[in-house]
């Protein structure tokens, strides 16, 4: 129960109505001095209406307590505990904003502050009180005490409403909107839930509570070990971070979580000084700037990082806006008004905004945080030039006269944060000598402009890195995620697509995404499996980003869905439930190859990942091995009875491919002419005689024709299932069973015999079950049927022949050509001399 406290006074002897004029200002002067500084500390705090004046049950009002009473005539006060229910005075009004605030104490500390805060207001009372009772007595009698009451009353009242009017107003300011969001927030959550001990893990790191409940909602039971490691050193020693980990183990969190941390701690700071200093706490406070800049190499990966840390802030007040390339640079320069905490974008659009000069691109004196994600990317062959440029925009923390791009009157109106940089990677590479460079300084890298950034190193040092960065490398030999399954295919190169049409009908269970290094394989890909009825969304660097944001939006809303992409997908997309990945072309290096099979196997999950190996790829491969030290890998389980039926569909659409590809390339040159020739205002000439019209009418009907006839033989084909070479129609016996139905029908029968035991032997009849290959995804596949595995030991002699006879066939190919220049020249000689 609250407890109020009571003033109660000890008997001393007071000055009489004899006393002199002089002495009686004086005191008036002295009680008026304590009643303004009192008001002062009080307006500083969130104020509510103040203690009201009501009667209790036996008719006594609480002014008449301290007015009427003879016990306050001067003296000393002395306070005792007493019921609140001995004055009735349990229905004090509370204010919203303190109440809000007093909801992350517990009970017994909010009834605490309840005490402190009456005992104030009655300790004024009080004084007030005394006052006036000094002024009567110098006066005189000269009204009744009615009177006296209700003249106290209309005066105290007035005082209520202006400390209520001065107390709304300070809450309406905008150097309190931080701490009213906060309070919104927190009467949002009502009641602190109990966190399940499965989430004990998070507590043991100390996060804020709002971060601990956004944790919570979030479902992410225990962090990761990056997430572990980097949060520590992170969010509580300030120190500066690279951290390496393999893909998938949550390398967003563990930049977003430390980032996050700050603000809110920074929050409460700027809060309490507010409640102590007022208006000075302003220049403490950061609210209306940059805090956060995080850069990503692709739009893709900008978007998703902005999607990750919007649903880890979502109840926490702070702000992130993406600013990539593609959409509205005018919608952008909008959300940036709005001053967000938080920007992630990539190197191009930031550039181009951070050129014409936007105000919160900027004024970067107060950025606490600057991230590279996927910096390895950021650094391929001179890639993002225009990193460079936002690397040498950032003020210099140590030195604050070099390297600054803004005016002094900006400077010096925010407070200069101290800034962290972030560099986080799936794979990297640091020199032995590396902190010793860090520790020279930045200035040389500053100074010397003119060089690319051309390795993580150089990116660190020129970022203002402080040589006691924290490295957190939890990269191992393999540097691929544990629970991925390798295998490939040895096919022939023009047998890619027969396979891989057979790897998604035959085992088209969970996501898939297949991987290639040129425009062309993709669009050439995507046009035979449409055909043959495989739903693709495809996704290269020449779409637009609407046409790329459509493609993933299609891609996760489907369970069995299908992504032909090139390299531009393989950088750090987080999507649920991509089971497999298919290496149609391998990539130019092996950390392309870790961040395409990352896509798969992601938070602790498993998947699977298949290369289609021609001849020529198989050096390029035993590299790739070697680099990941491989000892031996599978070879991935076909069943070679089903492709005879695999080739011929995929003949059936080759051949459709052709003539709709003739057909269109026609079309789009006949259009192309005619478009030209009406802009020059030109009349096209008909070259072409009658007997010619009519030979290509009936041309196009006999192309028509063919056409429909290969659409519908091909129609047929896919209406059934694909069966093996020898399948019989009558018997599920014999040579026509593959290996694959073998095994599903023997997991059908242990389910029905289990069904029939539970059942108590019911012998109802049950319905058809309809049995077919695309059950079986490819990781379940490999585990039940790869017993061939191909050794990486003792390949270097294989590759010197492999080599040897590549070099051999072009040398070859070589002086046929040069035999057959010459074979040519001798012709025309003789045609000259003819």
């Amino acid at each position: 129960m609250s407890k109020l406290l009571k003033s109660t006074a000890s008997m001393s002897p007071g000055g009489g109505e004899s006393s002199s004029m002089a002495a009686k200002k004086k005191n008036k002067r002295s009680h008026k001095r304590k009643r303004e500084e009192e008001l002062e500390r009080l307006d500083s705090l969130p104020w509510s209406s103040t203690i009201p004046i009501g009667e209790d049950d036996e008719g006594e009002t609480f002014s008449t307590l301290f007015a009427g009473s003879d016990e306050l005539d001067g003296g000393f006060l002395s306070l005792e505990e007493i019921d609140e229910a001995d004055y009735n005075l349990a229905d004090f009004p509370v204010d919203e904003s303190v109440k809000g605030k007093k909801g992350l104490k517990s009970k017994k500390q909010a009834h605490e502050n309840n005490d402190s805060d009456e005992e104030e207001a009655v300790d004024e009372i009080t004084e007030d009180k005394a006052g006036e009772e000094e002024e009567s007595k110098g006066e005189g009698d000269l009204e009744s005490p009615k009177k006296k009451e209700k003249k106290y009353k209309n005066k105290k009242k007035k005082e209520r409403k202006k400390r209520v009017k001065e107390a709304v107003e300070v809450q309406e300011s905008p150097d309190a909107v931080s701490c009213d969001e906060e309070n919104k927030a927190e009467e949002l959550d009502g009641e602190e839930e109990e966190i399940p001990p499965e989430f004990s893990a998070w507590s043991l790191m100390r996060l804020h509570p709002l971060l601990m409940k956004s944790i919570y909602h979030l479902g992410f039971k225990e962090p990761t070990k990056i997430q572990k490691a980097c949060f520590t050193v992170a969010a509580f020693q300030g120190k500066d971070v690279i951290g390496a980990a393999e893909t998938g183990s949550g390398k967003t969190l563990a930049f977003g979580l430390p980032i996050l941390q700050r603000l809110l701690d920074e929050r409460e700071k700027v809060g309490k000084l507010y409640a102590l200093k007022g208006e000075e706490a302003q220049k403490y406070s950061a609210d209306g700037y940059l805090r956060a800049l995080i850069i990503t190499p692709t739009r893709e990966l900008a978007l998703q990082v902005t999607e990750h840390l919007k649903n880890a802030a979502k109840n926490l007040g702070v702000r992130v806006v993406p600013i990539v390339g593609g959409m509205s640079s005018a919608k952008q320069e909008r959300l940036l008004k709005g001053k967000p905490e938080i920007v992630v974008g990539t190197p191009g659009r930031l550039w181009e905004l951070m050129s014409v000069g936007e105000k919160h691109l900027v004024e970067l004196q107060c950025l606490s945080f600057f991230v590279l994600d996927e910096a390895d990317r950021m650094v391929e062959g001179g890639h993002f030039r225009e990193l460079q440029s936002i690397i040498d925009m950032l003020p210099v923390t140590d030195k604050p006269s070099e390297g600054k791009t803004q005016s002094s009157d900006t400077v010096s109106d925010a407070p200069k944060k101290k800034r962290q940089t972030f560099v986080f990677s799936a794979t990297i590479a640091l020199s032995s000598d590396f902190r010793k460079k860090l520790k020279r300084g930045s200035s040389k890298s500053k100074q010397s402009s003119s060089g690319e950034v051309n390795s993580i190193e150089v990116l660190s040092e020129r970022a203002g890195m402080r040589d006691s960065v924290a490295i957190v490398d939890l990269t191992t030999a393999a540097i691929l995620a544990p629970k991925i399954e390798e295998s490939f295919i040895r096919c022939e190169e023009e047998d890619k697509d027969a396979y891989l049409y057979y790897l998604l009908s035959v085992h088209g269970q969970g996501r898939t995404i297949v991987f290639c290094t040129s425009v062309a394989a993709l669009r050439h890909i995507c046009a035979l499996l449409k055909i043959l009825g495989v739903d693709v969304c495809k996704l290269n660097a020449d779409m637009k980003q609407q046409a790329r944001l459509k493609a993933m939006d299609r891609f996760r809303s489907s369970e069995n869905g299908v992504l032909v992409a090139t390299d531009v997908v393989a950088r750090g997309i987080d999507i649920k439930n991509v089971r497999t990945i298919i290496h149609y072309q391998l990539p130019h290096s092996a950390e392309v190859y870790v961040h395409r099979s990352g896509r798969t196997a992601r938070a602790f999950a498993d998947g699977c990942s298949i290369a289609l190996i021609a001849p020529n790829d198989t050096s390029k491969f035993y590299t790739l091995c070697k680099s990941f030290s491989k000892e031996s890998v599978k070879i991935f389980p076909l069943d070679s009875s089903l492709m005879p039926d695999v080739r011929k569909r995929l003949s059936l659409a080759r051949q459709i491919d052709q003539i709709e590809r003739k057909g269109s390339r026609e079309r789009v040159d006949r259009t192309w002419l005619e478009k030209h020739a009406e802009l020059m205002e030109l009349e096209l000439d008909e070259d072409e005689s009658e007997e010619e019209k009519v030979d290509n009418v009936r041309q196009r009907k006999v192309t028509s024709a063919q056409l429909k006839k290969l659409k519908e033989e091909l129609s047929s084909l896919l209406s059934r299932p694909m069966q093996p070479k020898k399948f019989s129609d009558r018997y599920f016996a014999g040579c026509g069973m593959s290996p694959l139905l073998q095994n599903q029908l023997a997991e059908l029968t242990n389910q029905k015999q289990q069904q029939q035991v539970a059942t108590g032997g019911d012998k109802k009849r049950r319905k058809l079950v309809v049995v077919s290959q695309n059950c079986i995804e490819p990781l379940q596949a490999l585990r039940d049927g790869s017993k061939e595995v191909m050794s990486m030991k003792g390949q270097s002699a294989d590759k010197r022949r492999d080599i040897a006879t590549l070099r051999k066939k072009r040398k070859e190919e070589k002086i046929g050509r040069r035999d057959q220049r010459r074979d040519q020249k001798k012709k025309r000689k003789l045609m000259a001399s003819s």
